[in-house]
């Protein structure tokens, strides 16, 4: 783990965020019709919404597949969500080549062995502090927190901190 992740802070623009493992605790509930059912954590749902209102890209890159996942991401104000994504290097580089953006400024958060190739390739790599140990290996930053428990709330609120845009108006974060 680099000691100067908080300095490639101040460069990224753009989030890329595996679902499983990240956003949720990585275990799935699963009911007779097939559907599995997820927890999502509200805290990383403000920080989503607050950074996409501040501007940033945020952008889900997943191998799961839920409507109901999709539809929360949606409500949270994102545009850019892949879902079912067999090939997440593929869906990466054609996503930064499309809107011209740089891997240097985007952060990629992942857990888990599909999101190792990706998280090689983007400027800042961060993990949560249950990730298996060759994402760990990878990761220009491991969070205290685990999937599920505000691991996406903490690296987003460093982002924005770091980028003077937390709490900039009179206390008001929005």
């Amino acid at each position: 783990m680099e000691k100067n992740y908080k300095e490639k802070l101040h460069h990224i623009r753009t989030f890329c965020f595996d679902v499983d493992g990240v956003f949720t605790n990585n275990i799935v509930f699963l009911i007779p019709d097939g559907e599995h059912i997820r927890t999502a954590n509200v805290r990383d749902g403000y920080a989503v919404q607050l950074a996409v209102k501040k501007g940033f890209s945020i952008v889900i890159i997943s191998g799961g597949k839920s409507e109901a996942v999709k539809k929360r991401f949606e409500m949270l104000g994102l545009e850019d969500i892949f879902l079912s994504v067999s090939n997440k290097e593929e869906v990466f580089d054609r996503f930064l080549s499309e809107r011209k953006i740089d891997p240097q400024c985007v952060c990629y958060v992942g857990d888990d062995i599909p999101d190792y190739v990706v998280m090689k390739k983007a400027g800042l790599a961060c993990c949560p502090a249950d990730a298996v140990p060759e994402i760990k290996a990878v990761a220009h930053y491991i969070s205290p927190y685990k999937g599920g428990e505000g691991v996406v709330r903490d690296i987003l609120e460093q982002a924005m901190r770091i980028q003077g845009l937390w709490m900039d108006h009179d206390g008001q974060t929005w």
